[in-house]
C-alpha cells in the first residue's frame, strides 16, 4: 500500500480551537486548607490527642484570615515603598506591624529558621 501524502493538521485532544477553552477568571475568594498540616502538627506535639472537625474548621478558618491580613500589610508597604517585588523584609514589617511584642518577633525568628531549614534541605538533596 502506497502512503498518503497529504499533510496531517496537528490537533489538541481536548478542544478543536482555542476559542472553545473554558475561559479562566480570577478566583477572589481563595481559601487554602490547612487540615492535613494542623493534624500532622497536633500529633507531632501529642500522638495521643485528635481535634475535632469543627475544631479544625475554626483554626483552618483563622490560619486563612492571618495569612490574609499578612499579605495585606505586606502588599500595602511595598506599595508605599513604590516597589514591585515583596520582599522578605517587607512580610517581617508586616508581621511586627501586626502582632504585639514578642509574638511578632517569635514568628518572624521561627519563620526565618524554617526557611533555612528548607534551603538546606533543598541544597543536600538535588533533585
Amino acid at each position: 500500500m502506497a502512503r498518503s501524502t497529504t499533510k496531517k493538521t496537528k490537533r489538541s485532544r481536548g478542544h478543536r480551537n482555542p476559542s472553545s477553552r473554558k475561559k479562566s477568571r480570577p478566583c477572589t475568594d481563595f481559601n487554602r486548607n490547612y487540615s492535613l498540616y494542623i493534624r500532622r502538627v497536633l500529633k507531632e506535639v501529642d500522638p495521643q490527642r485528635s481535634i475535632s472537625t469543627g475544631t479544625l474548621n475554626i483554626m483552618n478558618s483563622m490560619i486563612n484570615s492571618i495569612f490574609e491580613r499578612i499579605s495585606t500589610q505586606a502588599y500595602n508597604l511595598m506599595s508605599y515603598r513604590n516597589r514591585c517585588t515583596l520582599t522578605h523584609g517587607d512580610i517581617q514589617k508586616a508581621m511586627y506591624m501586626l502582632f504585639p511584642g514578642k509574638r511578632a518577633k517569635y514568628a518572624v525568628t521561627f519563620g526565618s529558621e524554617a526557611v533555612q531549614r528548607y534551603v538546606h534541605s533543598k541544597n543536600h538533596f538535588p533533585a
